[in-house]
């Protein structure tokens, strides 16, 4: 069993699909505890995340401890049956340590103390403060590792602190020569004859402080994959500490999706089980999608087996500068789509509304007009709805399509010297993932690194770093019978983001029947002339597309190559702008534009009819209504506020309701459906 799987199944086994909220009793009167604990159990919630910022109340001052409260909220909730993921409160260390250790506070590149008064108060770096947070986990541990309320650890808080001190100079200093060895080699993959920026001593070596201009961009990838190490360092020191006491007991942390700070194919493998944060924000319609995305990048984490949606808000969040309320029911779709893309349980940032603090506009279970609430109501009918798909926990999401993705080359392609910003990887990871929404699609986000066999097709929105070795097992797969779509600006920069000499993209010119001579950002939109779908493709050609951000001076190079798309107009009329390539037994396609909409749906389109994928829906889905499909349950979503209908192929049955539907059905606004062993729905009208 995936180790991951067996850490989440623990728990689930025995409580069926998770349903909690962070908790934090130490804001309230001790009085009103029982009173919580009511109303946790008339809302269904099973799980409480308990202790993330109660670093300041376990450990008043430096010498002394207080673990009573604790002690007790921990009996009243074992004695309600409701288990608890403890976490180590250590993302927000107590004004005395930062009063009494400065060294703890980080420092921004421009050398700005970072001070204490508001919460991630501490250099990763700084050794002070990882042997204060190892002795309050240890402490924890010790009195709770064995005890039977406590069924998670949950280890500090959204990991993604960074500082540019002098503590954390000296550890980067120590990280490159782990990496490099020496300085010969640092100088060379750092290109420092650019610029006259050869070092001479490991002491001339500094983060990227602020600078009179442009940063060398090895340097800044290496500080970014140091960061990223130096936070899990964090991460697996608490960790083995809480295996000591609490062996048996699952251990994770809070990730947030696509969070640039921290590359989280690392963290994944570190943890017992993946858990995310997530958080739609209502005032965008189709921040769905993102989330979409997100949970399938939480699948492919945690290696195509189930994870836990730790965070998300019942209606607003406080810090987006324009916080919309969701609209009624769409606290249930938000959920449901988490649930139907793998995550084995839905869990609120938080179960009390403050009433005091940075987060007291925060939305939560039970809101400060108390229980007698429309937002209460909903909860508590999502989690009596959670009950009755309980089976659930544990059932894969599976899919037959990977999408390629990597922190390092995300690093790297963003950088400012780049030919332009208009190019954003995630904006390239949605538009190539939009068609399979569409289609009622789901994907699974992996690095590329992972083996590709159990997949029949494989997206590269956007890989501009790629090495030889993940470009050959790609090429290999696709030789083998795979189909793959390659996004432009990819294959372009090998591991220290050294560009490639040669015709691009150099590393994939054998799969892709295509090289290059010119990357063009353009200044105005260029029109495309698609070619005729092949055989056995029933789409029509787009047309009135154009590329409006970037395009690529190619040509065609090997008999399996042959134009999909041309260029219309300018400098490159004629010369191709999508290329569809044959490749031993498979077929790969290479985008050397950007592609919009449309265009893109009818590219994926092919690729999926020649890698064998049947959609469940005929033509597309309307944009605001998302199908997803686990354990032998159909999820279908409107995540809009216009009511929209769907045509089965024959009778299904409500798995919340029992009652027959179909074959046509009436999603209301912000409305869903879980059906069972449904017939794959055909056709969708607005």
């Amino acid at each position: 069993m995936h180790p991951r799987s067996h850490g989440l199944s623990a728990v689930t086994e025995r409580a069926g699909l998770l349903f909690g909220a962070d908790y934090n009793p130490e804001q309230w009167p001790e009085e009103s505890w029982p009173e919580d604990i009511r109303l946790m159990q008339q809302a269904g919630i099973n799980l409480v995340t308990l202790g993330v910022f109660s670093w300041a109340r376990l450990q008043p001052t430096e010498g002394t401890w207080d673990f009573g409260w604790l002690d007790r909220i921990l009996a009243l909730l074992d004695e309600g049956n409701i288990k608890v993921c403890l976490a180590t409160p250590t993302a927000s260390p107590p004004p005395w340590l930062g009063h009494r250790y400065p060294s703890t506070l980080p420092t921004d590149a421009a050398g700005t103390t970072l001070w204490y008064g508001s919460r991630n108060q501490f250099s990763p770096s700084s050794a002070v403060y990882r042997s204060a947070a190892r002795q309050v986990t240890a402490a924890l541990a010790e009195r709770y590792g064995q005890h039977p309320a406590v069924v998670m650890w949950h280890v500090g808080n959204e990991l993604g602190q960074i500082s540019y001190d002098d503590e954390t100079a000296a550890a980067f200093r120590t990280w490159l020569l782990r990496r490099y060895g020496s300085l010969e080699h640092l100088n060379s993959a750092w290109g420092t004859t650019f610029w006259s920026q050869g070092y001479s001593t490991w002491e001339e070596i500094l983060p990227p402080r602020t600078a009179p201009y442009l940063h060398n961009p090895t340097q800044v990838l290496d500080f970014k994959r140091f960061t990223s190490e130096s936070l899990l360092g964090l991460f697996t020191a608490e960790r083995d500490i809480i295996r000591q006491y609490s062996p048996a007991v699952p251990v994770t942390t809070n990730l947030m999706g696509f969070f640039r700070g921290a590359d989280y194919f690392s963290f994944a493998g570190e943890t017992d089980l993946v858990g995310n944060n997530w958080y739609t924000d209502p005032g965008q319609p189709q921040t769905w999608e993102l989330g979409a995305l997100t949970h399938d990048l939480c699948r492919g984490l945690a290696g195509g087996t189930p994870w836990l949606l730790m965070e998300s808000a019942a209606s607003a969040v406080n810090w987006r500068p324009h916080n919309s309320a969701k609209e009624p029911g769409a606290l249930r779709v938000d959920s449901f789509s988490a649930l139907a893309r793998g995550s084995d349980g839905i869990c609120f940032f938080q179960f009390r509304q403050s009433a005091f603090g940075a987060e007291r506009f925060h939305s939560a279970v039970v809101p400060l007009a108390g229980e007698d609430t429309r937002l209460f109501r909903e909860v508590a009918e999502l989690g009596s709805q959670l009950q009755d798909l309980r089976l659930l926990a544990g059932t894969p999401a599976p899919s037959r399509i990977a999408v390629l993705f990597d922190w390092n080359s995300w690093w790297a392609a963003e950088a400012p010297d780049c030919p332009t910003d208009r190019l954003g990887v995630l904006d390239q990871l949605q538009a190539y993932y939009r068609p399979l929404l569409r289609r009622g699609l789901a994907a699974e986000v992996v690095h590329p690194s992972t083996p590709l066999d159990r997949f029949d097709l494989v997206l590269v929105p956007s890989l501009f770093l790629l090495t030889e070795d993940h470009a050959g097992a790609l090429t290999s797969w696709v030789h083998r019978g795979g189909t793959a779509v390659v996004g432009p600006f990819t294959g372009v920069a090998d591991s220290n983001g050294h560009l490639r000499q040669g015709r691009f993209p150099s590393v994939l010119a054998p799969m892709l029947g295509v090289s290059g001579e010119e990357w063009r950002p353009l200044a105005e939109g260029i029109g495309l002339d698609f070619a005729a779908p092949p055989d056995g493709v029933s789409a029509d050609a787009p047309a009135g597309i154009q590329a409006t951000v970037w395009s690529e001076d190619l040509r065609l190079d090997g008999p399996g190559a042959s134009a999909a798309a041309t260029f219309a107009s300018g400098a490159l009329a004629g010369k191709p702008a999508v290329v569809r390539n044959s490749h031993g037994s498979g077929t790969a396609w290479y985008a050397g534009c950007d592609l919009p909409g449309p265009a893109l749906g009818h590219i994926v389109g092919e690729a999926l009819a020649a890698a064998r994928i049947s959609s469940p829906v005929a033509g597309t889905l309307p944009d605001d209504v998302e199908l997803a499909t686990r354990g032998g349950h159909h999820f279908l979503l409107n995540h809009g506020a216009e009511p929209r209908t769907v045509t089965l192929t024959g009778q299904s049955v409500d798995v919340l309701t029992g009652d027959a539907c179909g074959p046509r059905l009436a999603l209301e606004p912000y409305g869903a459906l879980v059906l069972k062993d449904s017939p794959d729905p055909l056709e969708n009208g607005n």
